[in-house]
């Protein structure tokens, strides 16, 4: 019970459960708006999970065929919705912008790819191997679980390099042939072509 003294000086009781009232409501408007927009990413991220699972299916079976296609969209939506259910790691926002950056970095990844594959062939077919395999650290620019999961594997599945261990914001690589060992030049060497473009979709 708290007194009160209006400009009158009029004196007036107020009870405390009004306020308790007023702050239980605000608690409550405070939590609808942390949750909403996690809740508006759910269907994004599932339609994102899902039709970048359905593009490795096609890949894996190289075929257009109906029962094929068909099979493909209902594993992918299931395997999605049951990703996306379980954690907040897939809720993430889809913009027109996002998903220009993940296209850019596919077509990036290809590239390096076909590259870290045309060292190795030279490794291989040179009389005289001349290389100097060692573990480099790396800064990890990114933040968000899944898009570190994505920076790892781009890194792993680059032939030459392979992701050794994370300890904070400290990344760990075993490198085939290391040009450098100061861990800025080595983080622009390797992550550099990822880094932009994972930070504009996953953060």
């Amino acid at each position: 019970m708290k007194v009160h003294a209006d400009d009158a000086g009029n004196v007036r009781l107020h009870s405390g459960a009004t306020t308790q009232s007023s702050r239980k409501s605000a608690r409550m408007s405070d939590d609808h708006a942390t949750r909403t927009p996690s809740s508006a990413r759910w269907p994004q991220g599932l339609l994102f999970l899902a039709g970048f699972l359905f593009v490795i299916w096609q890949v894996i079976n190289a075929s257009h065929q109906a029962p094929v296609v068909a099979v493909g969209i209902l594993i992918s939506f299931v395997l999605a919705f049951i990703f996306v259910r379980r954690g907040s790691v897939w809720r993430i926002t889809v913009t027109p912008r996002t998903i220009f950056h993940f296209a850019v970095y596919t077509g990036v990844f290809l590239v390096e790819l076909v590259k870290a594959n045309i060292n190795m062939l030279r490794y291989v077919y040179s009389p005289r191997i001349d290389i100097h395999p060692g573990i480099v650290k790396v800064r990890m620019p990114l933040k968000s679980p899944i898009g570190r999961l994505v920076l790892a594997n781009s890194i792993a599945l680059t032939p030459g390099s392979l992701v050794m261990d994370l300890r904070g914001d400290e990344l760990f690589v075993h490198w085939l042939d290391v040009k450098t060992t100061d861990p800025e030049e080595a983080t622009q060497m390797i992550i550099g072509p990822f880094e932009k473009h994972l930070e504009a979709v996953f953060g």
